[in-house]
């Protein structure tokens, strides 16, 4: 059996629908290599501060909730990257004030939500529900502003009017050593450590998470250390009051709580008698509370020199 040729206007539309098909598909890879970036606003004050523009659709908060949600949904299905980055109205306000923008058009949202992302407070999206992924976002921007309050006041301390040292980095850099003193004497395992300094206008607090692999190699975020470490290098070089608990955990061992009390620049040891009564008296009420089981409430290890202080005031 033999076949007519086909003819070249029929060659050449198989060739224009065959490349067609393989620039759809290029443009569909692609786009899973693009990252996005999603401006959220997380309470109904801030979603009515939007509604004053005229091309911000949305009228009910709980929709638009619904609305990023199926979008970040729908993206994560395809395989692309988003992260989250909390947008603030004022901020943007601002922002389109400072740049020359028109707040109420979709490209000014976008050019400020792309700024934020860089700059402000942001997370990525891994298919958590709205429910978690807010309140994540918003301890990001309490431990963004914690860190920037805390880094301005450091370097507006100076230098020292007997020693000529800045104040804030010599705080700093011993802060930096107690805290590898701290990670290296701590038990292999899992460390959680909160540090909290009081102050005006609010008490500041850091958080900091550490994982010891099994030769004692302490993993840690870059950003957390840095956090804890300068709200730490404040409270000793401002000598405020403030404290500092370790609790450690491993496998098949008790969890072990101890720490450490600021005052007057000074580091000092607790007792396993002044933890355990930190751990077991309701901060509110002053009742006792039951001990949990299975944790071990002792006193720190010897951190060296570091924790001296007579060397380090100023």
């Amino acid at each position: 059996m033999t076949h007519a040729p086909q003819s070249p206007e029929r060659l050449s539309r198989a060739a224009g629908n065959t490349a067609h098909t393989d620039r759809h598909t290029m443009l569909r890879v692609l786009r899973r290599e693009v990252a996005g970036t999603i401006g959220l606003l997380t309470d109904e004050h801030d979603f009515r501060a939007m509604r004053h523009y005229r091309t911000f659709a949305f009228a009910n908060f709980a929709t638009y909730l619904q609305s990023v949600e199926d979008l970040l949904s729908s993206r994560a299905s395809q395989g692309a990257h988003t992260t989250v980055a909390l947008f603030d109205p004022q901020e943007y306000a601002d922002f389109c004030t400072d740049t020359g923008l028109d707040p109420d058009t979709p490209s000014s949202r976008a050019r400020f939500t792309a700024e934020v992302a860089t700059t402000g407070p942001a997370i990525p999206y891994d298919g958590q529900p709205l429910a978690d992924l807010i309140p994540a976002l918003a301890d990001e921007a309490v431990r963004q502003a914690t860190w920037e309050y805390a880094s301005a006041l450091l370097a507006r301390l100076g230098a020292c009017t007997s020693c000529g040292e800045d104040i804030g980095r010599t705080a700093f850099t011993r802060a930096s050593g107690l805290l590898a003193s701290m990670l290296d004497t701590a038990p292999t395992g899992k460390r959680h450590l909160v540090c909290s300094v009081s102050g005006a206008p609010e008490t500041l607090v850091a958080v900091l998470h550490a994982d010891a692999d099994p030769d004692g190699t302490s993993q840690l975020n870059a950003t957390e250390a840095l956090e804890f470490t300068t709200v730490l290098a404040l409270g000793l070089a401002t000598q405020s009051p403030g404290g500092l608990v370790m609790r450690t955990t491993a496998p098949s061992a008790p969890d072990r709580v101890y720490g450490w009390r600021l005052r007057a620049g000074d580091f000092e040891p607790l007792t396993a008698g002044e933890v355990f009564d930190a751990y077991c008296t309701d901060a509110d009420s002053g009742d006792l509370v039951s001990p949990e089981s299975d944790v071990d409430y002792c006193a720190p290890p010897d951190l060296g020199p570091d924790a001296t202080p007579s060397a380090h005031r100023h």
